[in-house]
């Protein structure tokens, strides 16, 4: 039975205390509780700073259930499958920004640039720089365009700044 959840959108990156969602949930946990996630990983950042919060929680008599990936199950104490799982995440994160920054990499020798393709062509950036010419704020300027505001102040600030290099 779940009593309370906690959610987070925020980056596994972060260390503990910048995780507000699972600083709360392990501050929230008792003795006898136990602590449910979706892989192991969660619980830190990195192998060590995982191994820290495990520890933390089974010294406090809290156990920890985890949902997916090799270490799915209950668990009271650390064990070796606990630890590999920690490690075999940190290497998959590796290995995943090894290969990111190899793939875009490849694709700048082809000339291609990674991201998301530009909302603004040439006869947009013109409208919008005359309309912001003629007085026109950043938000109607977003409005009768059809681009978000932020892509609109993208564009006059780009103008402004060449125009103060020159």
């Amino acid at each position: 039975m779940c009593v309370k959840v906690f959610e987070e959108k925020v980056s596994g990156k972060l260390d503990v205390d910048a995780r507000p969602g699972l600083r709360e949930a392990i501050e929230y946990m008792r003795d006898g509780d136990m602590l449910t996630v979706q892989e192991v990983d969660r619980l830190g950042r990195n192998p060590l700073e995982g191994l820290i919060v495990l520890t933390d929680l089974f010294e406090r008599g809290i156990a920890v259930k985890v949902l997916e990936g090799i270490a799915a199950g209950e668990h009271t104490e650390r064990s070796l499958i606990l630890d590999l799982a920690l490690a075999l995440a940190e290497d998959r994160r590796r290995d995943i920004v090894r290969k990111t920054k190899n793939g875009l990499e490849a694709a700048r020798k082809r000339g291609k640039v990674g991201g998301r393709p530009r909302v603004i062509d040439d006869d947009k950036r013109t409208v919008i720089l005359a309309r912001r010419e003629r007085g026109q704020s950043i938000r109607e300027i977003g409005a009768t365009t059809g681009v978000s505001v932020g892509a609109v102040l993208g564009v006059v600030s780009e103008e402004n700044a060449g125009a103060s290099s020159s």
